[in-house]
């Protein structure tokens, strides 16, 4: 009796051990299905009937079938057809089919383009089939002259994605800046584009970068480039170049304006003004002590009030002493303004540029400075000699003068209500901890420069790695520029051929087939070293007259 016992405690223990195991293995086999990687790929076309480049085409109707589901994405934006007709094609996606409906007689020997632009994609990820294009003809041939080229920044001379390129007929060419274009293509990465199967014509080609997409150039904040002369296409052609710039728009407008919860009140231009002046017409009372500040160029304005207890306020702008726009801002009657004085500086990294002095801006014009409730201290030791200078241009900002030494440390400590605005509030506690960086962490260029003809004005530009100006000097004769004390990286130049002798690159006008004024850039690559003073050599070359 004992070994029965034995033996079913044993086999029972095995049979527990099996069922555990096939319990353990079958949860560790229950997984959250993965679904595989992303899709990235667009749509691909199966079939097409009739086929792609039909001739003798008498049927009403198309169908294209591609590998998987999709869906039409703004049909009215990126369907187009060519040459137009007066009532366009009816698009019904059938499942994995795109079936388009003719709505009107085709002309006899007529080749047709049905470019889909960005407007199909796929169902589930949103991939586009980019520059689809089905072509047929009701004659015995199909159009098949081609224009190709490139886009490129005007400034940066790089290639831009995805830019609309487009070509009108001379004799539609009114429709621009109000339709929508029909032949039309985008731009790959290296800015290339090709417009395929044209029909003999002369026409007008634009390029176009925008943000609307509807291919039509209606905003000065869309950049646009075109070719000044039109082109009589008969044969193949190539090497067009498009050059993408911003025009100045022509209306005046503003763009912003509000009361800031400080008491600012703000507005923002299209435009850069030459000579702007701000009225206030009502509260008319308000004018006479108002305080305005524009920016460096002269698009943007501050301006603050001696008091904020008005209904609305209405200010006239004005540039060289014509009234051009009149705005008024109404107050909520709730709102509350709080006129601290606020306080930022130069020096974000806390190290002072050698040679450069301490600059402070309020935010508000100030009123009163109490130079009792400012120190400065040297490595924790308090010192004297600070000088407190009020900028000329600006009544917020202010430079704090000393001589300040490498290898010490600096806190500059403005005590609470140290600075009293114009028109009321004062400032909270503020300590700034900063250095003298030192000479050993800057370089220095000295440039020998020659231009092509003594005669014109060139802007020499230093940009750094990231495209932005650091320096321009304007020339016009061989000379020696000098780069003393810059930041440690990669820098180069670009020159700005500047024909109209003002003083800055000139964009150009669409409408008065007006081309930016010639930029050129200089493909070296200058790399300021640590305590180096390089020497460089700049030859301006005339003009690329094909630009």
């Amino acid at each position: 009796m004992l070994k029965f016992n034995t033996y079913t405690e044993k086999l029972n223990n095995l049979i527990c051990l099996i069922i555990t195991l096939l319990i353990f293995n079958g949860c560790a086999s229950i997984q959250q299905p993965t679904g595989g990687p992303r899709d990235k790929e667009p749509p691909k076309v199966l079939k097409e009937t009739p086929k792609n480049f039909t001739t003798n085409f008498k049927g009403k109707e198309v169908n294209i079938q591609f590998d998987e589901y999709f869906k039409i994405n703004n049909e009215s934006k990126e369907f187009s057809l060519s040459p137009a007709m007066d009532k366009s094609p009816f698009f019904k996606v059938k499942k994995k089919v795109l079936n388009v409906k003719f709505q009107d007689t085709l002309e006899a020997n007529t080749t047709y383009t049905i470019n889909f632009g960005r407007g199909l994609v796929d169902y589930n990820e949103g991939n586009i089939l980019k520059n689809y294009m089905y072509v047929l003809s009701t004659g015995n041939k199909i159009d098949s002259l081609s224009i190709s080229g490139t886009v490129t920044n005007t400034l940066t001379k790089k290639p831009v994605l995805d830019a609309t390129v487009f070509i009108i007929p001379t004799r539609q060419d009114t429709i621009f800046g109000k339709k929508r274009a029909n032949i039309f293509t985008t731009t790959d990465s290296s800015g290339n584009f090709s417009l395929k199967y044209l029909h003999p014509e002369t026409y007008r080609i634009y390029a176009l970068k925008e943000e609307g997409g509807d291919r039509i150039y209606n905003s000065s904040n869309e950049e646009i480039a075109f070719i000044k002369d039109s082109i009589k296409l008969d044969k193949d052609t190539s090497g067009i170049k498009l050059e993408l710039f911003k025009q100045e728009p022509k209306v005046f407008k503003l763009t912003d304006r509000k009361i800031e919860k400080d008491a600012k009140i703000s507005y923002i231009f299209n435009q850069k003004l030459e000579e702007p002046a701000i009225k206030i017409m009502i509260p008319e009372e308000l004018d006479p002590t108002k305080i305005v500040e524009f920016s460096r160029t002269n698009d943007t304005v501050s301006v603050w009030t001696q008091t904020m207890d008005f209904d609305s306020i209405k200010v006239a702008v004005i540039n060289k002493n014509v009234p051009i726009d009149t705005t008024i801002i109404r107050r909520g009657k709730k709102d509350t303004y709080d006129r601290e004085i606020k306080i930022s500086d130069n020096i974000p990294a806390s190290k002072i540029k050698p040679g450069n002095e301490l600059i402070i801006t309020f935010s508000a014009p100030v009123g009163s400075i109490d130079p009792r409730k400012i120190s400065l201290t040297q490595d924790s030791v308090p010192v004297s000699g600070l000088r407190i200078v009020k900028d000329s241009l600006s009544t917020r900002r202010y430079t704090f003068k000393y001589p300040w030494r490498k290898e010490r440390q600096y806190a500059l400590k403005i005590d609470t209500n140290a600075i009293g605005g114009k028109f009321g509030g004062f400032n909270k506690p503020y300590i700034k901890q900063f250095t003298r960086d030192d000479e050993l962490n800057y370089g220095n260029l000295s440039l020998t420069v020659t231009v092509p003809d003594t005669s014109k004005s060139y802007i020499v530009q230093l940009l750094d790695d990231r495209e932005n100006v650091v320096k321009e000097n304007i020339i016009s004769t061989n000379t020696v520029l000098h780069y003393v004390t810059y930041s440690l990286g990669k820098y180069h130049f670009r020159i700005v051929y500047d024909e109209n002798r003002n003083g800055k690159w000139d964009t150009g006008d669409v409408e008065e087939k007006r081309q930016p004024e010639k930029v050129w850039n200089n493909g070296t690559e200058i790399t300021l070293r640590a305590n180096w003073d390089l020497e460089e050599k700049l030859i301006i070359p005339p003009p690329d007259k094909n630009q």
